[in-house]
């Protein structure tokens, strides 16, 4: 087998392996309670996972290709997209934002709003928060977002359902090689603290936590998206750790927290050059704040493109130098290939680290400078 294709071969293979681990510390009882907003957080990852190798081995293993039907294709495909944000071609930032007010806040309102008596509607709310070391990492519209179900869907599935649903992708990586190993994963689960999590508040009305924050009032359809690129990033930034605890780093956590950060990074870019979309000038000084950092401007340097397009689809680029590539080394030495300063993964990681940071306390304030979640 020649480098490139042990490459695909082996970044498959992990992340397979990684999503059998998952599983294993998702059985824990100790963190049971977490599982749930958990797994919502990670699952466009794993879809990326289904949707990318899929990509890749479905011609030549047609046992792959029988498990995977048109829908569970077409939702996997919805749910690998949602990572895109701004960069997705289907969508953009106008369809984004039409896609998010028109489908999931409406969705979300006509199910758990209008149904009490009209004197005690204030009460009803339609947008739960939630939060680990009491940080926004989810809602139960960012849940809908990645997971490539139609809201109206997901709101009428039963738990048997979802339950169905979760075992198709169970299916698929077991018969990728992923196993669950008895003594638990040792994944990032496996050190999430379970005093750290917990609902950011009581569940409250989208149209007041949207109307605040952000790019004010006037843009509550924008503050939308916006939330989603805050849970993101500081889901990563809290609950993935750069290193395990042994101070290895893994390949699959990495590939998580690099590709989140490039994603949101590369669509507040987007964001902060259409004129289509002018914003105040406390958002602007917002994006300045996160797009104008050396660590940033790293990450978004276009030659170290091909860097992300390896994690996003295993393959390596045609141009590389494939005496530079390291089967052994972490991410394949490729760290050190596209990103000049870096002597190796060590590096990046470093300024992946100093990118979350930065991002994660300017958009927590951004998003609410009253300073709570």
């Amino acid at each position: 087998m020649d480098i490139r294709a042990s490459v695909i071969q082996q970044g498959i293979a992990n992340d397979a392996a990684w999503v059998g681990r998952l599983a294993a510390d998702f059985g824990d009882p100790k963190r049971a309670e977490c599982a749930g907003v958990i797994s919502l957080c990670v699952m466009p990852y794993i879809a990326l996972f289904v949707h990318e190798s899929y990509a890749k081995l479905a011609t030549s293993d047609p046992a792959l290709a029988a498990l995977v039907s048109t829908d569970f294709k077409a939702i996997v495909a919805r749910a690998r997209h949602s990572l895109k944000l701004f960069e997705d071609t289907n969508r953009r930032i106008d369809g984004q934002l039409d896609y998010f007010r028109d489908e999931i806040r409406a969705a979300h309102a006509d199910h758990f709003t209008g149904n009490a008596p009209r004197s005690f509607r204030f009460l009803e709310t339609d947008l739960g928060l939630f939060s680990y070391a009491s940080r926004l990492i989810s809602t139960s519209h960012v849940a809908n977002f990645h997971l490539g179900i139609s809201p109206r869907a997901t709101l009428a599935m039963t738990g048997q359902e979802i339950m169905a649903h979760s075992e198709k992708y169970g299916r698929y990586f077991r018969h990728l090689g992923a196993q669950v190993p008895a003594g638990g994963g040792a994944t990032f689960f496996s050190k999430i603290d379970p005093q750290e999590m917990g609902e950011a508040g009581n569940d409250i009305h989208s149209a007041d936590y949207y109307g605040r924050g952000f790019d004010g009032p006037g843009s509550m359809d924008l503050n939308a998206l916006l939330t989603v690129f805050r849970c993101m990033v500081n889901f990563v930034s809290t609950a993935i750790p750069s290193v395990d605890t042994a101070g290895s780093f893994d390949y699959t956590e990495f590939k998580i927290r690099f590709l989140t950060v490039y994603q949101v990074l590369g669509s507040l870019k987007i964001l902060r050059t259409d004129r289509r979309y002018p914003l105040t000038l406390r958002s602007d000084r917002a994006l300045q704040e996160i797009l104008d950092v050396p660590a940033t401007q790293t990450i978004m340097d276009p030659s170290a493109k091909p860097f992300r397009n390896t994690l996003v689809h295993y393959n390596l680029n045609r141009h590389v130098d494939l005496s530079k590539v390291d089967l052994n080394a972490p991410v394949f030495n490729l760290a050190s290939v596209y990103f000049p300063s870096c002597n190796g993964l060590d590096d990046l990681a470093e300024i992946v680290e100093q990118a979350l940071a930065n991002t994660t306390a300017v958009i927590d304030e951004w998003a609410n400078p009253e300073g709570s979640v």
